[in-house]
């Protein structure tokens, strides 16, 4: 549990407001087809889905972005759209939620990333994945990195958000992190299979059981697995800190010339876990913005994380929300 008295939480939630946080990663829309199912088509024997409600919401690194705006902070997400019909969604979107989207390249050569779910009766049917997965040109990357070097003097931290859809080039990774260190910004990573072990030199570097396992080729299994996971993590990167999330099992926190400590999960009744690693890697970094140490500020995460799951889709955390919650469980 976390060690800190009510007062210290609260000046704490203070210090997350108008945090700027860079978002820098793979940005997505999230669609949704919502109905019920009668008959059969005639056509061919799939299920005819009447919609009732279609919807959009930011997904991927767009919504570890919202989380970051509902955390009280002040996101700029930088990265990749198409110029096409959920480009003009996405871009209307940002618009409601009032973020700002200077750092948002438009890419004519690419789609937007979007995946479209189709849901008949509470019933997940098919989702449709529309996107381009190859490595973004050296033109965008250029600006991209452009636009990070503008803005690099106004913001508190940087988040590097890979769901290896071609933005996060191993080129432009390399850029992003000695630029933000020469800046000595916060650094936080959440990764994926490819460009795993391009992460050198960042703060935190958090990726769960499977990305580790599929990484390093093994099973972690045991207490000893995720302890030498852990370290081989920080000895390869050289990170200041990883955070190895292990699902109902917590957190693994492993700090150089430090012991390996244990943030665990509360019990919670999970409906859904979509959208709880962007929490998380979210609500990490905002905490540690905000001064928090990094077992506080992991702790915080996890538990961020865990309440989202208690939300039937891709929710974000609200400020208000988790720290009231942690409020009640230090009492």
């Amino acid at each position: 549990m976390i060690d800190v008295s009510q007062n210290k939480l609260n000046a704490l939630k203070n210090k997350f407001k108008g945090k700027r946080i860079a978002v820098i990663g793979d940005l997505m829309l999230d669609c949704y087809y919502w109905g019920g199912v009668s008959r059969i088509s005639p056509e061919a024997p799939v299920p005819i889905l009447q919609v009732d409600n279609e919807f959009y919401r930011f997904g991927g690194a767009m919504n570890v972005a919202l989380n970051v705006s509902t955390l009280g902070g002040i996101p700029f997400p930088i990265g990749v759209i198409g110029n096409d019909g959920d480009g003009r969604i996405f871009k209307k979107l940002l618009k409601e939620r009032s973020i700002d989207g200077k750092g948002i390249v438009v890419d004519s050569k690419r789609p937007t990333t979007a995946k479209t779910r189709v849901i008949a009766d509470k019933q997940h049917v098919v989702r449709i994945d529309k996107e381009r997965t190859n490595s973004i040109s050296p033109s965008i990357e250029k600006k991209i990195l452009s636009l990070l070097k503008k803005e690099i003097g106004k913001i508190d931290a940087i988040i590097i958000e890979d769901y290896n859809k071609g933005v996060l080039t191993e080129n432009l990774i390399k850029q992003i992190i000695s630029l933000a260190n020469n800046a000595k910004k916060i650094i936080t990573v959440d990764p994926k299979f490819l460009n795993f072990f391009s992460y050198n030199n960042v703060t935190v570097f958090k990726p769960n059981r499977k990305e580790t396992e599929d990484a390093f080729g093994i099973w972690i299994n045991s207490e000893e697995d995720i302890s030498n996971a852990g370290w081989r993590l920080i000895e390869k990167l050289n990170c200041k800190y990883v955070l190895l999330t292990l699902g109902e099992k917590g957190i693994a926190l492993f700090e150089k010339g430090k012991p390996e400590r244990r943030v665990p999960t509360i019990a919670r009744k999970v409906a859904d876990v979509s959208g709880a690693g962007d929490t998380v890697i979210s609500t990490l970094t905002m905490a540690l913005t905000a001064g928090a140490d990094i077992f506080d500020a992991a702790y915080l995460a996890n538990y961020a994380g865990g309440l989202v799951c208690q939300e039937v889709g891709i929710v974000p955390i609200e400020l208000n929300t988790l720290f009231n919650a942690v409020a009640k469980e230090i009492k």
